[in-house]
């Protein structure tokens, strides 16, 4: 029997599973490279992929110097779809999907990866917003009530627009790399489809995102996000029915017709 070591108390424990990370990238060269350090502490020969989109600080090279696979655009793409294509290329039997702005400790990382490989399809950050307050952001709000429509509210607020989760290589196929650019809809389809979805830890990526400037017409990236919300429950009542299987009670809508 392979002795015990100090590390497998913190969840370090070989994964057997081949793992593909994906790490969207938009100059992000002052966090890339500790970020690259932590990843590849989860598995020896891990395959990363860099999308690296719109950027113009060295972002590229930082990659390549870790032996990461790097899918290069001029253009930004944004991260959802930098995640997308990122998937496309993947050969792992585990995708492991992170930003490039956040640091997080390969430890804090591995039950993601540990879930899958236990038999979850798709690993969430139990992350659910802040939730006890007087007004509740709109983002938090529409994460609760995709959930509840999905008819899994014990997921609470959490979400595939979330980062860090991971996925098996059946929940790619079954969701198809494409929807990936727009999490909520791949969470709507994951969960419609009967696959195995688990919040398995939790990461407060609100206190480890860097802090977004907002213009004078509100949070472009908040709209953009509730959108991605209401495509995924338009998906979901057009995949079943008007109500998305949910009961319409005693109403008898045709009276009024």
């Amino acid at each position: 029997m392979r002795a015990i070591r100090k590390n497998d108390s913190a969840g370090m424990r070989a994964i057997r599973s081949k793992v593909s990370v994906i790490i969207p990238v938009m100059n992000e060269s002052r966090t890339l490279k500790r970020v690259l350090l932590e990843v590849k502490k989860l598995q020896p020969h891990i395959e990363i992929i860099v999308v690296v989109n719109g950027s113009r600080d060295g972002s590229a090279a930082i990659a390549q110097a870790f032996g990461a696979r790097v899918i290069f655009f001029e253009q930004p793409l944004g991260h959802d779809v930098g995640r997308s294509v990122g998937a496309r290329h993947a050969s792992g039997d585990i995708l492991l999907f992170m930003d490039g702005d956040m640091v997080l400790p390969a430890a804090k990382l591995m039950p993601f990866l540990r879930a899958v490989e236990r038999g979850a399809d798709l690993a969430l950050n139990q992350y659910n917003g802040q939730v006890l307050k007087q007004k509740v952001h709109p983002v938090v709000v529409a994460k609760h009530a995709l959930n509840a429509a999905l008819r899994r509210p014990d997921l609470k607020g959490a979400s595939m627009t979330t980062v860090p989760h991971a996925m098996s290589r059946r929940a790619l196929e079954t969701i198809g790399a494409e929807h990936l650019a727009v999490p909520p809809k791949a969470q709507a389809i994951a969960i419609q489809r009967r696959l195995r979805v688990r919040a398995v830890c939790f990461i407060h990526v609100g206190a480890l995102n860097p802090v977004r400037r907002r213009s004078r017409k509100g949070d472009p990236l908040a709209k953009l996000i509730v959108g991605d919300h209401l495509e995924a429950i338009s998906w979901l009542t057009e995949a079943t029915d008007e109500r998305g299987l949910h009961s319409d009670f005693s109403r008898n809508r045709s009276i009024v017709r």
